[in-house]
């Protein structure tokens, strides 16, 4: 297997944006890109701060959106939100905004989400212990209980404002509801209310897609006898995303996606298949937190899922970059390749 390619080389899009053109999607550089550099390189000489993005660049950015706006017009597009984009304020707005521009051109959102940090907030308040075994959160009763509040309420809640404020119109739901997500607990696993995803009932889910809603799903689902149980995030959205047969699942994580070097960002894959996918995880290169996450979009693709992405909800607009540019921010998974692409 070829592991390495030549490392492409920056180009400065826009001003102030620095962005690898990665080997998957290389073209020639449009005139607007050289008409944008050099009004920047002549302002900037002159002595004069440039707007953030000209009157020309705002409609070159349009015209480059064009293809990918077609091809997934009517698509369902499922994004786990998790990680830093749940705490900073501006990355919070700009995954808001960035899924409502979706839902305006056509495309169909469906968001998933967790709240850990939340959850460790709220149990501080009340006096509860967070305990984590093997990376994994130990949910007694007391702990279920505030997991069901925070992600079905205030985390879940909070979002649907923020996008109906934007401008957009979004459903707030969790797992439990019109059994959209089934699980049964891990008792093998010793950590108390936590479940292991088992079915999906997609139809409520369709239904408000259908009709121009914005899904927002709470990753807490229920036993077949009601019990609520927590259920890991990147693993309930890939499991919507497979019922649902969406066009693409991505996966937001505070990683600029699947690195050699985990240390070194110019290292990022920014294409792998399935095979060789589970070849650097046999390597060790895939490893810790990663690996699931990659098991994740292999299984959901196995279900009918075209493509995966993981990408860095710590860089604003991420979510459109990847889907609506030539360069794209992150891993992009697929059924087949001929070989990695390597580079940030």
């Amino acid at each position: 297997m070829q592991l390495f390619r030549a490392r492409p080389a920056i180009s400065e899009r826009y001003a102030g944006a620095l962005v690898q053109r990665p080997v998957r999607r290389q073209r020639r550089a449009a005139p607007s890109q050289i008409y944008a550099t050099a009004a920047v390189e002549e302002a900037q000489q002159s002595g004069i701060e440039p707007e953030k993005y000209s009157a020309f660049e705002r409609v070159s950015i349009l015209s480059e959106a064009l293809p990918y706006l077609q091809k997934f017009r009517d698509k369902i597009v499922v994004v786990k939100y998790g990680g830093a984009a749940m705490k900073d304020p501006t990355l919070k707005k700009g995954v808001v905004q960035d899924l409502v521009l979706l839902a305006c051109v056509g495309i169909k959102p469906v968001l998933v989400h967790g709240g850990g940090p939340e959850i460790n907030t709220w149990l501080n308040k009340l006096g509860i212990e967070a305990q984590f075994k093997n990376g994994l959160r130990v949910t007694d009763a007391d702990t279920m209980d505030v997991v069901e509040m925070v992600l079905g309420g205030r985390v879940n809640k909070g979002l649907v404002t923020l996008i109906q404020q934007a401008g957009g119109r979004a459903v707030g739901l969790c797992g439990k509801d019109s059994g959209i997500v089934r699980a049964r607990q891990m008792v093998e696993k010793d950590i108390g209310f936590v479940g292991e995803v088992t079915s999906v009932s997609p139809d409520l889910l369709r239904t408000l897609v259908r009709d121009g809603y914005t899904p927002v799903v709470a990753s807490v689902a229920a036993d077949e006898h009601g019990q609520a149980l927590n259920v890991n995030a990147d693993i309930a959205a890939g499991e919507i995303a497979a019922a649902l047969k969406a066009e693409k699942l991505i996966l937001m994580t505070d990683v600029p996606g699947v690195l050699r070097d985990k240390n070194d960002v110019s290292t990022k894959y920014s294409h792998l298949d399935i095979r060789q996918t589970r070849e650097l995880v046999a390597e060790g290169i895939i490893a810790g937190g990663m690996i699931p996450k990659v098991e994740c979009c292999i299984r959901c693709m196995a279900q009918g899922v075209s493509a995966a992405h993981i990408i860095d909800g710590r860089q604003e607009h991420s979510v459109l970059m990847e889907l609506l540019t030539d360069q794209g921010v992150g891993t992009m998974l697929q059924g087949s390749s001929s070989s990695p692409s390597l580079g940030a």
